[in-house]
């Protein structure tokens, strides 16, 4: 089986750490299209947070790359800093805050699977546990890319050349 063509090295921690201060977010993101990982670098400005919330149907690594802050999971709060790897299993509720120095850390976790339309059975909408639903189009997506063919008809991505399904084989 051959490699996606970015497998290896992605990035260095130079790199990601040598983000301007002040730029908060996702300064870094796993960006293949066929991927089954998700896998992001989140910068938090010194003094913000991320929020309290819930992720509903994923687990989350989080590993600190730089600076400090507090991980609270529940009503539980936590201190972190370099090195620092925390599990957050799905259904957890948490919230993070920087420290005076921000907060740098990458989290990974399964790749949540894309929505779909396809009819509703008994008149209802529902979502497959993995995957998302079947889509009548699907053969349209390119499975390289992960772009629709414009055209109709196409057998090929016009964008990376990749071969796209055939509408049976869907």
């Amino acid at each position: 089986m051959t490699p996606p063509p970015t497998a290896g090295v992605l990035a260095t921690m130079q790199d990601l750490l040598a983000v301007p201060e002040g730029r908060g977010g996702a300064v870094w993101r796993l960006d293949p299209a066929a991927r089954q990982l998700d896998a992001n670098v989140i910068r938090v400005p010194p003094g913000d947070s991320v929020a309290r919330h819930v992720e509903p149907d994923l687990d989350v690594l989080l590993c600190v790359l730089a600076g400090s802050g507090e991980l609270t999971v529940g009503d539980k709060a936590q201190r972190l800093g370099p090195g620092c790897v925390a599990w957050l299993p799905h259904g957890t509720e948490r919230a993070l805050a920087a420290g005076p120095d921000g907060l740098v850390y990458v989290t990974a976790h399964r790749r949540r699977p894309g929505l779909s339309i396809r009819p509703a059975e008994a008149g209802t909408l529902r979502r497959a546990a993995e995957g998302g639903e079947s889509a009548c189009l699907l053969h349209r997506i390119c499975p390289g890319c992960d772009r629709p063919a414009e055209d109709i008809g196409a057998r090929y991505c016009s964008r990376c050349g990749t071969e796209l399904p055939s509408a049976e084989g869907v």
